[in-house]
């Protein structure tokens, strides 16, 4: 099965930032989705939230010497904080999930099922890994984005019927934004809504084991 290539990290992240709004609070999770960080526009009044305690951070930090190793984001990348930025303890950053808080996280995945079950904390037959704060994020938060690459680098699907990888949260995402499409979670199924430039809906299809259902203004990336 050939891959397509599709959009960049870089590219996805910025697709996935023009689904935050102003005014809303939002948790980035590890991997892919911290990325998104750096495609707010400047203007953006876009709260950035952190489980380890951090509230109204920006964008990551670039270059080596500007780096300050006490702020950092869910992958352990140098961030800026915002005026208005603050700090709490972990406790207090976790009762900002549990309590409904969050109007958006943005998680990265392994599989996501056609009903909307998340599987992101640890593979098959692999011992390693810990849930961290995703199980939460994904049941405590208004709406759930997965951020992700279509397949994995050898072709796997991830994107399937049923997730086969020890689940993170049942019925928990919203949207799927990938290297090759947008994705809506609805009650009928996975409804295509977008796809990436130069990709067809057939090549979506190919790389998706759920049968996807075509939206009637199915259209190009706008990036």
């Amino acid at each position: 099965m050939a891959m397509q290539q599709g959009l960049t990290r870089e590219l996805v992240a910025l697709r996935v930032a023009q689904e935050l709004k102003d005014g809303m609070y939002v948790n980035l999770g590890y991997g892919l989705p911290t990325l998104v960080c750096n495609f707010l526009p400047a203007d953006a009044d876009v709260v950035l939230h952190s489980e380890q305690g951090v509230l109204g951070y920006g964008g990551i930090v670039p270059d080596e010497p500007d780096w300050d190793i006490d702020l950092v984001n869910a992958s352990g990348q140098p961030i800026t904080m915002n005026p208005g930025g603050c700090f709490t303890d972990l406790a207090t950053a976790f009762v900002m999930v549990r309590g409904g808080h969050l109007d958006c996280c943005v998680l990265g995945a392994y599989q996501v099922s056609e009903q909307g079950d998340l599987a992101n904390w640890q593979r098959r037959q692999e011992r390693v890994g810990g849930i961290g704060g995703a199980m939460e994020l994904a049941i405590g938060a208004k709406r759930v984005i997965v951020a992700m690459e279509h397949t994995t680098p050898s072709g796997e699907l991830r994107i399937v019927k049923q997730c086969s990888y020890p689940l993170t949260a049942r019925a928990a995402v919203h949207t799927i934004v990938t290297n090759l499409a947008y994705i809506e979670v609805q009650p009928r199924g996975l409804v295509l809504k977008e796809v990436a430039p130069g990709i067809s809906p057939a090549e979506v299809q190919e790389v998706t084991e759920p049968r996807l259902i075509l939206s009637p203004d199915l259209k190009e990336m706008a990036l």
